[in-house]
């Protein structure tokens, strides 16, 4: 793959297969490559077909380096997928903390919420992961936080099962 970005002669199918491919960067982490795509003029907010965000992909797949890359050329964290997924809910969904850290210290709001209103405090809370949730919550997450339902992260952890994060949530509550 050129480090350039696609050139204004590519056709049509050419340019939906170079576009798959700096996806499939992102999916993979390769931050050197991304860097350079992005030094040429590729846009930080490129989205693919189901609205995912180079970030989202290379946040959900773990890539910290990726992240940082995407993050310091103009990526923007706060843009949702067509699921309404943000890339920190998406780090909570798949339980990685240094993720959530990262993304916090870029700036990210501890209670970034796309339009589902669901936030990371609330993801962590029903997959029961005590160490996320805690973390959340010492950065100021909010469990009184309610998404579009009306649901609480308390309510999600009861919904799904939780009992560890549950007991801790209610214990705040109580």
């Amino acid at each position: 793959m050129s480090t350039q970005t696609a050139p204004a002669s590519m056709t049509e199918d050419e340019t939906v297969a170079f576009a798959e491919q700096v996806f499939e960067r992102a999916r993979q982490g390769d931050a050197d490559m991304l860097g350079r795509l992005l030094a040429s003029g590729l846009p930080a907010n490129l989205r693919n077909h189901k609205g995912d965000t180079l970030l989202m992909l290379a946040s959900y797949h773990g890539h910290h380096e990726a992240v940082r890359v995407l993050l310091a050329h103009g990526a923007d964290p706060l843009l949702a997928n067509d699921n309404g997924q943000l890339p920190i809910a998406g780090a909570a969904f798949k339980g990685d903390l240094a993720m959530i850290r990262l993304l916090l210290e870029s700036g990210v709001p501890v209670d970034a919420a796309a339009q589902d209103g669901r936030t990371a405090l609330m993801l962590a809370a029903m997959f029961n992961r005590s160490e996320i949730l805690e973390y959340l919550l010492a950065q100021g997450a909010d469990p009184a936080h309610q998404d579009a339902r009306g649901s609480t992260a308390l309510m999600a952890a009861q919904t799904m099962g939780a009992v560890d994060a549950a007991a801790r949530l209610q214990a705040l509550a109580g």
